[in-house]
């Protein structure tokens, strides 16, 4: 959460909103039409917005494109340099590993055969030797977009934390029969 309050000031977010915002007494800012990518190239950005999107797909809930995990992504690694020869080795990487396998470029693909380029990077039983660059691009996206999405309004609420509810009263422990609970005082109501 301390690292996504730092990008809670970055005022050309569209979508992404850091979820421990506090209200504010002043007007809320004007968000911009479109973002800006602060790192990625656009043909690159569109690649990070839907890998973001495969590792949090939406369903019946928002997924990644909802919260913009994208644009959180892309200002994370525009603000660390230690991220930034990474990600630009494992997409060169990633680039050129879709274009041998299907001659096209990844988001001209079918999305079978996006999660046939995936699967070797983000399952360690299906690793193939000589992936490890794409290997840590992937981990690194993944990594990227899980901070992205708990940190946003929208995957704070998914995770649906009791903190976010009112309650009328403190309610009473809802593990009374747990032994590690014991100790604990009876509740008084």
């Amino acid at each position: 959460m301390g690292v996504a309050a730092v990008a809670a000031h970055f005022p050309g977010f569209v979508r992404w909103a850091y979820a421990a915002e506090h209200p504010s007494a002043e007007p809320a800012p004007i968000r911009p039409a479109a973002y800006t990518p602060q790192f990625f190239a656009s043909q690159d950005y569109a690649i990070i917005e839907r890998l973001a999107q495969l590792i949090i797909p939406s369903d019946e809930t928002p997924g990644a494109r909802e919260a913009g995990v994208a644009e959180f992504v892309d200002f994370m690694v525009a603000h660390d340099q230690e991220q930034q020869q990474a990600m630009r080795t494992g997409l060169a990487w990633f680039h050129a590993h879709v274009e041998r396998t299907f001659a096209q470029p990844f988001l001209a693909v079918t999305q079978q055969q996006q999660a046939s380029v995936l699967e070797p990077l983000a399952y360690q039983s299906k690793y193939r030797e000589g992936e490890e660059v794409g290997r840590e691009f992937f981990r690194r996206i993944r990594e990227l977009t899980v901070m992205g999405f708990y940190t946003s309004k929208i995957g704070y609420q998914e995770l649906d934390n009791p903190a976010l509810r009112f309650y009328p009263q403190s309610p009473a422990c809802p593990h009374s029969n747990d032994p590690a609970h014991r100790h604990l005082p009876a509740a008084k109501w």
